[in-house]
């Protein structure tokens, strides 16, 4: 509910804060009083376009500011708290302009852009009039009023879902396109990388061990020169040391009975080196034999180690790194050959998406065609007391366009009326006129009446170039609409300012105070105030009894309904 509006600076008005409560508020007084700036006021503050001719001559800045009670569920809630503001105590929305044009907006105080301003504005506020572009003017809310007045809400949250699954499904599809379109490109070298490996068929530590071959290969003539001159040393022909020591053993042990023991450490020890010597050059001829090898092993050896260096720095990795290349590019090509069929798969889960959304988009489409029927009939029926009984409302129905697929179907609605006989319907801003237009959108509204979502509801001049019975009808609708919602009406009827709840009365004064200067003041009127006033608005400029009395009456008249 709208609570409050405060002004200041802002045209003819220098100062006025309002305080405003449920039900049907009237706003009446002459044609120029200044009605119009209370309605843009509320523009501004709830996110409409700003204009430095809107500040008051000689202030540097205007301000307009709207306060709201909403419940703790109300979506404007959700909205500023998901933006980190704090609305559970209530919303002030708070519009700045400067003389220079720019313009500030503030929500509890916070900066917020302009955008977020007008999001937020549209979920308090519904503005019906000639000029308007947002609230039922706004084709693009059309669908959801559609589908609120038809209660589909179970069906569209299933088209939804659906809508949903179906993104998923495809982005899943995409991705995996994308990425084996990628693998694919790749493949023929991944394969012929892979057809080397396993020929080369490198093996981890392999390196290590043909280098140090290769080293023992090449220094191999080198070492067996000296093994053989070693050789020669302990054999020698009876000069080398093995002989040599084998004659002094035999030495010693042929006077070893006559030396009374004295000889026989050196007998055990020329014993021992005899048997060392004899196991030396055992060992020796034996590593002596195993150095014999074919020369074309040793150009092998190279031709293997240079092969797998070469493979090595040509993919960038070290040799020992190689069998892990082979396992990874393996795993690679495994992928792709899997990729195929998980495309399939893929493609399979998407047409099965596809499938389920077209079938609730087709189910949700038939139930917005038969609700487009009642609404349309219950708006005719509206249509006939507001004098627009030759009208014809209809409720368009058209495919978005090719394969469109919306997350709240594939519908594109709007509004049409047709105002004159035989013409076919056209858009609602651009067949109606200015008074039409009003009473369009209070049929609409009165139909629609439970998709206001708690906004309040202001109708400016709704009742323009009607009188009489057509004005009574327009009071009785917008007091029946304000029994469940705030609305208030600017009006030169006094059928529709007999209804209201609360009466205001706009006027312009001009005051002197270092100048004459025009300002334009809102009073609160009673009950005597409000017979006034409606009587003035009966019988013009010179008010009469009768008119009084006519006033009295409407006035009874309203209260009773």
């Amino acid at each position: 509910m709208l609570a409050g509006i405060s002004i200041r600076n802002l045209v003819l008005i220098d100062r006025l804060d309002l305080q405003i409560g449920p039900g049907l508020t009237v706003l009446t007084g002459e044609t120029g009083a200044g009605k119009s700036i209370l309605l843009d006021a509320l523009g501004l503050a709830t996110g409409a376009r700003a204009d430095s001719a809107m500040v008051r001559k000689g202030c540097d800045q205007a301000i307009a500011s709207a306060e709201f009670s909403v419940p703790p569920a109300h979506p404007a809630i959700s909205l500023l708290t998901d933006q980190g503001i704090d609305a559970t105590d209530g919303i002030i929305l708070r519009r700045v302009i400067g003389a220079d044009g720019r313009s500030r907006a503030f929500v509890n105080d916070q900066a917020i852009s302009i955008g977020l301003l007008r999001t937020v504005g549209d979920l308090l506020i519904e503005v019906h009039g000639q000029n308007d572009d947002r609230g039922l003017l706004n084709t693009s809310g059309h669908r959801a009023l559609l589908d609120a007045f038809g209660d589909l809400g179970a069906d569209l949250a299933r088209c939804r879902a659906a809508h949903r699954e179906m993104q998923q499904s495809g982005a899943a599809l995409s991705q995996a396109r994308t990425d084996l379109e990628k693998a694919q490109i790749e493949e023929d070298y991944l394969r012929h990388v892979l057809n080397e490996l396993e020929m080369l068929a490198p093996k981890t530590g392999e390196e290590a061990e043909l280098a140090a071959a290769r080293t023992l290969m090449m220094s191999s003539e080198k070492l067996t020169q000296e093994m053989n001159a070693a050789l020669e040393d302990l054999g020698g022909h009876g000069r080398g040391a093995e002989a040599l020591l084998s004659s002094a053993l035999r030495r010693l042990e042929r006077i070893a009975d006559t030396s009374v023991g004295r000889l026989d450490a050196a007998l055990g020890a020329l014993a021992s080196a005899t048997s060392d010597a004899m196991e030396a050059r055992a060992q020796l001829e034996l590593a002596l034999s195993n150095m014999e090898f074919n020369p074309d092993q040793l150009e092998t050896s190279e031709a293997r180690l240079f092969a797998l260096r070469a493979a090595a720095r040509k993919h960038h990795v070290t040799v020992d790194a190689l069998p892990d290349l082979q396992a990874r590019i393996a795993g690679e090509l495994g992928l792709i050959d899997a990729g195929t069929s998980r495309l399939e798969e893929l493609e399979k889960q998407h047409a099965a998406s596809l499938a389920a959304y077209d079938a609730l988009a087709a189910r949700l489409h038939a139930a917005r065609t038969e609700c487009a029927v009642r609404l349309d009939r219950a708006v005719k029926k509206e249509l006939a007391p507001l004098k627009l009984d030759k009208a014809i409302f209809k409720t368009a129905i058209s495919p978005l366009g090719g394969t469109e697929r919306g997350a709240d179907g594939t519908d594109r609605v709007e509004f049409q009326v047709a105002t004159n006989p035989g013409a076919d319907p056209g858009a609602l801003i651009k067949i109606a006129s200015g008074g039409e237009l009003s009473r369009f959108m209070l049929a609409l509204r009165m139909v629609l009446a439970k998709s206001a979502n708690g906004r309040a509801m202001v109708f400016d001049e709704v009742d323009s170039a009607v009188g009489g019975a057509v004005a009574d009808a327009i009071g009785d609708r917008l007091a029946r609409l304000a029994t469940g919602a705030q609305v208030l009406v600017v009006t030169h009827s006094p059928q529709v300012a007999a209804r209201g709840a609360t009466h205001w009365r706009v006027q312009k004064r001009t005051i002197s105070k270092g100048g004459a200067a025009t300002t334009t003041s809102v009073e609160v009127l009673d009950v005597t105030a409000r017979r006034e006033e409606i009587a003035r608005m009966l019988a013009g400029a010179e008010v009469t009894d009768a008119a009084r009395a006519a006033a009295d009456s409407l006035m009874t008249a309203g209260a009773r309904r």
